[in-house]
């Protein structure tokens, strides 16, 4: 059994040839800029994995689907479904898209979460392919693309925008983490936390995201919107309506909002400990 991994030079790429190798897997890989070995490797694997980032993942696909054959699988890890499952259709291989929901440092599958969207799979072959994942205890959540694009628009799109908007309203403010940090509460040395760890990373990735998900735009529409009516709230206190906005939002999110309060107190006791 072969896979290979175009892209697997990429940090995340080299995740995934670890596990397909402990699957028993004999795994070649190749780097996006290397097309005649792309296309050798495309003609001799039964799985395909396409691990690019997002604004290559299309033409990378349709420079090799025209080579695919009915009795493979091609497959990408890219944040964004619609788009390169679109493109792996074009194929005659069965297609499935993959989501990580998490970063190439993590040190195992176990407990990790990983989106899949079978588009053109029978039942077997997609359990065989998943329990790959499985066996290692990444948990997998069956979706459609579009519906996929749509829940990464709040999942990631919305969470990145804040983070970021935080960052550069400290910038703004000429506020630095090492000036708060005398003062920090343990909420928000988790909140610092999120926001250097997405600063570290690469930008275009983030940029792609936030740029490539057509889901995205009415999300951050409805942050601006959100920001301005919250605003607008705390400026006037004497109207009572920020208690409202407040209260609203708790019966919203109902019972999670106690369980979410108790997950962060064992995070706040683990920082505190450490």
């Amino acid at each position: 059994m072969k896979a290979g991994i175009i892209g697997g030079t990429g940090k995340m790429g080299t995740l995934f040839s670890r596990v397909f190798s402990r699957a028993g897997y004999e795994v070649q890989v190749c780097g996006r800029r290397s097309p005649s070995r792309c296309r050798d490797i495309a003609a001799d694997c039964s799985i395909l994995v396409i691990s690019v980032p997002i604004r290559e993942t299309v033409p990378v696909i349709r420079g090799i689907a025209p080579l695919l054959r009915e009795d493979q699988i091609l497959c990408d890890l890219t944040s964004l479904k619609t788009g390169p499952v679109e493109a792996m259709l074009a194929s005659r291989a069965l297609v499935i898209g993959l989501h990580p929901m998490f970063g190439p440092t993590v040190s195992s599958l176990h407990g990790q979460t990983i989106i899949a969207t079978p588009a053109r799979i029978d039942d077997e072959s997609l359990a065989s392919f998943l329990s790959i994942f499985e066996q290692e205890g990444a948990r997998i959540t069956l979706s459609t693309p579009e519906e996929h694009d749509r829940m990464m628009a709040v999942v990631q799109g919305l969470t990145h925008f804040v983070t970021l908007t935080v960052a550069e309203t400290m910038r703004r403010l000429d506020m630095s983490p090492e000036a708060t940090e005398p003062f920090r509460s343990p909420v928000y040395q988790m909140e610092m936390g999120l926001v250097g760890r997405l600063l570290s990373q690469d930008p275009d990735m983030y940029g792609d995201m936030l740029r490539e998900n057509p889901y995205i735009p009415p999300v951050l529409a409805a942050c601006h919107e959100s920001l301005g009516y919250i605003q607008r709230a705390v400026g006037d206190p004497e109207s009572g309506v920020f208690r409202e906005i407040f209260l609203e939002n708790a019966r919203y999110f109902g019972g999670y909002s106690q369980k979410a309060a108790e997950e962060t107190d064992f995070l706040i006791d683990a920082m505190v400990r450490r």
